[in-house]
């Protein structure tokens, strides 16, 4: 039996997925970025992710439905 996922459920998994992924890469570039000699705030770690959560939410969504399609 083949269970396919909707849009929506696709949209709420890809968005979940970004979500931790954006915690995690906050705090591996507190931790990291020290360590390359980059001293950032908190406020320029937080915009550093943000640039990449857009592109990244659409690459999720994307590829979610692009195997859902294939099967």
């Amino acid at each position: 039996m083949r269970m396919t996922q909707s849009r929506k459920m696709s949209l709420v998994e890809a968005v979940t997925n970004v979500v931790v992924g954006y915690a995690l890469a906050i705090g591996t570039q507190i931790v990291a970025f020290p360590w390359f000699g980059l001293h950032l705030s908190l406020g320029e770690n937080l915009m550093i992710g943000a640039m990449f959560v857009g592109i990244s939410l659409l690459r999720s969504y994307a590829l979610r439905r692009l195997f859902q399609r294939w099967g």
